[in-house]
């Protein structure tokens, strides 16, 4: 369960520091814009961004669609300041808002959102909400992260557990969905009873960076503002810590420096409009 206050504190403390170490998650926000849906880029559309952050994509979005309006939404009132004070464009407007506390009462012919939903903690309920905003022939279009991501801090930490003989059930950040898992809620999500059929494109892609120490690594995570924001406890001993660094630079260092792998998951799913 994630803690939301945490969460929203953490990103706020870090909006300025964001754009210079988030390198995977502004890729992650340019393959979103290949996904975009081929509209005249002249039509006047309405659009809801989840999750903007510091307003990367909602820029690549700007530049898109000359004529749409957006509602940029965002959990930590630094990032909204952040992406107030870059994104100059009055067909913007800025919200600083938990989308799962929102009610939605306008239709969007897109809602998109990058690397924000492994942060959602009833991630079903908000995809129904969703879908339901959604115009006909709308797109619901979202990345976010898989299993595989930080695999090389998860497997670390579970052996430097194993080696210490420690038996707490824990794990250093929130466990993610593998691609066909995220697949299922998104159908699952989806109303029988709706008359709109569902289109679903998936993809998924690993990037790795690399850093010159596990610190380093630790350092980029804490300065956009992801550090671990679980509710639940996790062990922070320093003796822990210590073997956990030791046994993710002997294992997964080579002549790149430390590696820590994302998992990245692409979803684009189309309301089509009812069959005649």
């Amino acid at each position: 369960m994630i803690d939301k206050q945490l969460l929203s504190k953490r990103f706020s403390e870090h909006a300025k520091t964001y754009d210079t170490y988030a390198n995977v998650q502004k890729n992650m926000a340019k393959q979103l814009v290949d996904l975009l849906p081929q509209k005249n880029s002249k039509q006047r559309i309405n659009i809801l961004e989840i999750g903007c952050g510091t307003g990367y994509l909602t820029r690549l979005l700007v530049n898109t669609f000359p004529n749409a309006s957006i509602t940029a939404v965002d959990l930590a009132p630094g990032m909204v300041e952040v992406a107030k004070g870059i994104t100059m464009e009055d067909r913007v407007t800025f919200l600083c808002a938990d989308i799962e506390e929102m009610t939605l009462n306008e239709n969007y012919d897109l809602i998109i959102s990058n690397a924000t939903f492994q942060w959602l903690n009833n991630l079903p309920g908000t995809i129904e909400q969703l879908f339901t905003r959604l115009t006909p022939e709308g797109n619901l279009i979202f990345s976010t992260f898989g299993i595989k991501t930080f695999q090389e801090l998860h497997m670390s930490y579970e052996h430097a557990k194993e080696k210490l003989q420690l038996s707490i059930d824990s794990s250093p950040g929130q466990l993610f969905y593998a691609l066909e898992e995220l697949s299922q809620i998104c159908e699952e999500a989806i109303p029988f009873s709706s008359a709109f059929p569902l289109e679903i494109t998936k993809i998924e892609k690993l990037e790795l960076e690399y850093f010159q120490t596990v610190r380093e690594f630790f350092t980029s995570i804490k300065k956009i503002g992801a550090a671990n924001s679980n509710k639940e406890n996790y062990c922070q001993r320093p003796s822990f810590f210590r073997e956990l660094i030791n046994i993710y630079e002997t294992k997964y260092q080579d002549e790149s420096g430390v590696k820590a792998t994302y998992h990245c998951l692409f979803f684009k799913l189309i309301k089509h409009a009812p069959l005649p």
